[in-house]
């Protein structure tokens, strides 16, 4: 008998659901005919990597056989906008010479200020930024919202925020990059606020990446809040896979039934020691794959 992950998830399945550690699995994930995932594994620099320098970034993503990585600002990579046109060439060679692919460039641009001049900044250097992903070779930058200023009707604050991406998705139109709004913040992380902006923005361009909170479960139910913006997803963060409390295996199977073939990016933490780092990142990807097969 031929020995594959697949058979042999078929036959140790049912003890691993039980136990949970594919996720709550007692509850019926739709059954639809998808074909096989195409769903690409990456990660973030936060917080995995962020003292890794691109270098390294690169080496242990080929090593570990992750196919791409989100470089958040702020992290010892260094791809800022300080870059000059010779290093941000340098930086788009070093990835199109690999099998890692530069997924985007994480922000930390939210836009709900109520000081309209500091929102006009924000949106400027969000721009400069956007400049930067077209120069390095990420087809997309990640922004988000952050919360809701308390003398501020939260009306207003979320049309602000989708203006303000249908601006900067008119821009990344032109210049061939995407702007990806986390599903981030204390309040503003709830699904029906991340539509409402969504409708704001109203852009092709502007689209969503979904973060894996543990808000995704409330109110209406995971069901009803991915639906309200399936078909606005760009990229998807993952956290830890191994949380029983979190249904990874439904929202692969829905990313699956949707056709989503971008990336997945692990955006959890890393290890003291690089070998540790490496060897968690090994297995990682190990659960990662056992979800896959199980489309």
């Amino acid at each position: 008998m031929k020995i594959d992950r697949r058979n042999l998830l078929k036959t140790a399945g049912m003890g691993i659901v039980s136990a949970g550690w594919l996720g709550q699995e007692s509850e019926a994930v739709e059954s639809v005919s998808a074909p096989k995932s195409q769903m690409k594994l990456g990660t973030v620099t936060y917080n995995i990597a962020k003292d890794w320098d691109l270098e390294t970034i690169i080496k242990n993503c080929e090593k570990t056989r992750f196919e791409g990585v989100e470089l958040r600002t702020t992290h010892a990579h260094k791809v800022e906008v300080d870059l000059t046109k010779a290093q941000r060439e340098e930086v788009k060679k070093r990835f199109e010479n690999t099998s890692v692919k530069l997924v985007g460039l994480g922000s930390a641009f939210d836009f709900h200020t109520p000081d309209q001049q500091k929102l006009r900044r924000d949106i400027e250097a969000a721009k400069e930024y956007m400049i930067l992903a077209k120069d390095v070779g990420a087809p997309g930058v990640k922004v988000r919202p952050n919360g809701f200023p308390k003398e501020v009707p939260q009306e207003k604050t979320l049309e602000q925020i989708g203006k303000s991406l249908r601006e900067l998705g008119e821009y990344g139109q032109n210049i061939g990059v995407q702007i990806r709004l986390e599903v981030h913040g204390s309040e503003t992380c709830q699904l029906p606020y991340i539509k409402t902006i969504m409708d704001v923005a109203d852009h092709p361009n502007v689209g969503v990446c979904w973060n894996c909170n543990a808000q995704d479960l409330e109110d209406a139910g995971f069901d009803a809040n991915f639906d309200m913006v399936k078909n606005k997803i760009f990229t998807v963060h993952i956290n830890e896979l191994s949380n029983d409390r979190y249904p990874y295996r439904k929202l692969f199977a829905k990313l699956n039934a949707l056709g989503y073939s971008g990336f997945c990016l692990a955006e959890t933490s890393g290890m003291k020691d690089e070998g540790d780092t490496l060897r968690f990142m090994g297995y990682y990807r190990a659960l990662w794959l056992a979800y896959q097969d199980l489309l």
